[in-house]
């Protein structure tokens, strides 16, 4: 197999499969797990941008995760984490304005994702292109490099203080809520919660 070809078949692979149920129980890695995923889905973007005749299968793999994975992932965040770790944080952790920019991040991510789908879908029709030049392609380069940042505001500021800051409780809370966001009743995963 072509180093390229290996490359789409592991990002069609990460795109798909959620990370597993299970996992749920423990919902800062869940949200860390999902994030490698938004990560997948920033290098794909970036690879259809630049591509005047994109791959069908990335498109739909896109379109999919968009339509499907990435509204609740930002609800887990918005709903669950952020006023969970407002309680639980010391004034000196100062996190009300990383999470006040990550919010309106959120909300320009909504947008830019429903653009992007809609986009896309014509992309599959037929009726827009994509191209390093073409409009569709600079969302999807914008978007990609707003992810990315957005990320790393994540990864290096929120989840590690969500591990200090947030008790037994509160993890086992979000994680009710995040199964349920999902349709999964944790309780018939056994001793998982």
């Amino acid at each position: 197999m072509k180093k390229q070809e290996e490359k789409q078949v592991l990002a069609l692979e990460a795109l798909g499969n959620a990370p597993p149920s299970s996992q749920l129980a423990e919902p800062l890695d869940y949200i860390f797990a999902e994030h490698f995923r938004q990560r997948v889905l920033c290098n794909v973007l970036d690879e259809i941008a630049d591509q005047e005749r994109p791959d069908r299968q990335m498109i739909e793999a896109v379109l999919r995760f968009l339509r499907v994975d990435f509204a609740p992932h930002m609800q887990d965040e918005e709903h669950d984490l952020f006023p969970m770790l407002r309680r639980r944080a010391e004034p000196e952790d100062r996190i009300d304005d990383v999470i006040g920019q990550l919010t309106q991040e959120h909300a320009a991510d909504r947008l830019d994702a429903r653009l992007i789908t809609e986009g896309l879908s014509k992309v599959l029709a037929g009726k827009v292109a994509t191209g390093v030049e073409s409009p569709l392609g600079k969302l999807l380069h914008r978007f990609a490099e707003n992810e990315r940042n957005h990320l790393t505001l994540e990864n290096a500021i929120i989840l590690p203080l969500a591990r200090v800051r947030l008790t037994a409780d509160d993890l086992r809370n979000m994680a009710m809520q995040m199964a349920a966001r999902r349709g999964i009743d944790l309780q018939e995963l056994g001793d998982a919660v």
